[in-house]
Formats: structure tokens, sequence, C-alpha cells
């Protein structure tokens, strides 16, 4: 037991009988009259991957691609889904948490994904050091290098989408656009500038903002909901959502310096007691 919460279920992963994620659920030990937010009935957790070695840390990050990718088509996804989907019709969306750390949290924005378009349930999300499925283009340096690139890979994305969709501009806005439809749910990131998995999330809502304020918003909300696998995806006739963009979140950004990977993609950075971090709310619009 931590914090009150027990463990109720462990979610194993029927194919190779690994666990990962678990159920918990709120005993407080005596009648509390709570101020402010209270607690919820039940937290979701999923886990991330275990880095076993330091100096392979570009090969986990390729392994955590391929993970994303296929996450979806996942035994795990099925399992933590139908578990998720059941203890919010028990116990209500307002009552149930998810949270993961890397992989992990890739499990839960998928679920949490899920809910919000399929059930409408807008699950209060926390994601530790998500995985972001592109190249680290936030850890160059050159401020000036990192915007052209940005730019260019804008504008590339927004071209093939166009071209994807028969030379027409893919409609935003209105009913049918799932980006739209969770835009309305806020999930809380927390990532490491120094991460090479999930930092690129900071250049991603930050570009976004750049690109409206030098009038070219046209441009950046086609290339927000779509990656250059998803629409080489909808080509061939697949899946063609990109699931680790969102429209809207509440982004931590750890500035403190790392010492190696392990220590920049770890989950225990995040209840050091001098940790130093920006925050900011962004809401797509």
């Amino acid at each position: 037991m931590c914090l009150d919460f027990k463990l109720e279920q462990v979610l194993i992963d029927t194919n190779d009988q690994s666990y990962f994620g678990a159920i918990y659920e709120f005993y407080p030990p005596y009648q509390l009259n709570y101020v402010g937010q209270r607690p919820p009935q039940y937290v979701i957790a999923f886990r991330g991957k275990i880095v076993k070695s330091e100096s392979r840390s570009e090969e986990y990050r390729t392994s955590l691609n391929c993970m994303i990718n296929n996450l979806q088509e996942s035994r795990g996804f099925q399992i933590g889904l139908e578990s998720a989907s059941q203890v919010v019709s028990r116990a209500g969306p307002g009552n149930v948490w998810l949270v993961g750390h890397s992989v992990g949290s890739s499990l839960a924005l998928l679920i949490g994904r899920h809910m919000v378009k399929n059930m409408v349930a807008h699950l209060e999300t926390y994601l530790f050091n998500p995985p972001f499925a592109s190249p680290p283009i936030e850890r160059i340096k050159n401020e000036k290098v990192k915007l052209g690139l940005r730019l260019a890979s804008s504008v590339i994305t927004a071209g093939l989408a166009v071209a994807a969709n028969g030379g027409h501009v893919p409609k935003t806005g209105g009913g049918n656009d799932a980006f739209v439809t969770l835009s309305t749910w806020v999930p809380y990131l927390f990532v490491n500038q120094s991460d090479m998995i999930c930092s690129e999330y900071i250049g991603y809502f930050e570009h976004r903002e750049k690109m409206s304020s030098i009038g070219a918003g046209k441009i950046a909300k086609i290339a927000t909901k779509h990656s250059i696998g998803s629409i080489v995806s909808g080509a061939r006739g697949k899946d063609s959502e990109a699931v680790h963009l969102i429209p809207s979140a509440y982004l931590t950004i750890n500035t403190n310096p790392s010492q190696s990977f392990k220590e920049a993609h770890g989950i225990h950075q995040w209840w050091k007691p001098d940790l130093e971090f920006k925050y900011k709310l962004y809401q797509y619009k």
C-alpha cells in the first residue's frame, strides 16, 4: 500500500506473462473532508521499459519507436483498454486517472485517446517521459538550424498530407475531425529536455505557436496532426492516425542537467526535491 492506495489488480501480458501495469484503488484510513481536489477512486498505471545498458540508448530508442508504432495491435493495449473501460464504467470517468512512464505512457496516451473518441470520457492523465516517434531535433543546439529543420518538416508534412488527400487541403474542424474532438482532453506531460526519447514534445508544441506567429498557422494546423509515417500508412490503406500527436497538453519540462540518458529518461527524477522546471499549457484552437 502507498499513499492510501491498495493494489487491486496486476495487468499481465498473456503473450509473455510479463506485467505491464496495475490498477490501484483509493482506501482512506478514515473519513476525510477534502478541500480542493479529491484523490481519484482508481489509478491505472503502466510501467516503462527497463534500461539495462547505458551504452545502448540509441538501440533503446529504436526499440521504443517500433513498440509505439505497433502498440495498438499489442496484447497489452487490448488488456489495458478492456480493464480501463471496465473501471470507468464502474466508477465513472471523473474517478479514474491514467498514469504511465516511457512506453507505459504511450499506452496510457493511446487508451486516453480511445476513451475520448469512443466513450466521450475525459480521464485525468499523467504521462512521464512519453516517447515521441520522430528524430530528436530538439537536441540540436543551433537555434537557426533547428528552426529551419522544423519549418522544412512542417511544409513537407503538410504538402504530403494535401497530396495524399487528392490535392485537396484536409478539412480541419467540425465533428468529424478527431484532432478537434481530442482537443478538449488535456493530459499532463512531463519531459526532460535532455531525453532524446521525449524531448521532441517541447519542439512540437513550441513550433506550432511559432508557425502561427509568422502567419503560417494553416500549414501548422495540417502538419501538427500528421506525421510522414501516418501519411504513408494511410496511402497504403492502413490506420493512418499518428497516435503520439496530441492537440493539447499541460507540458512540464525538467530543466535540470542530466548526467546520463538513464537519468534523463528515468522516472525517479520527477520526485527530486530540487527539481527545476518550466510549465506551460498548450491548448489547440
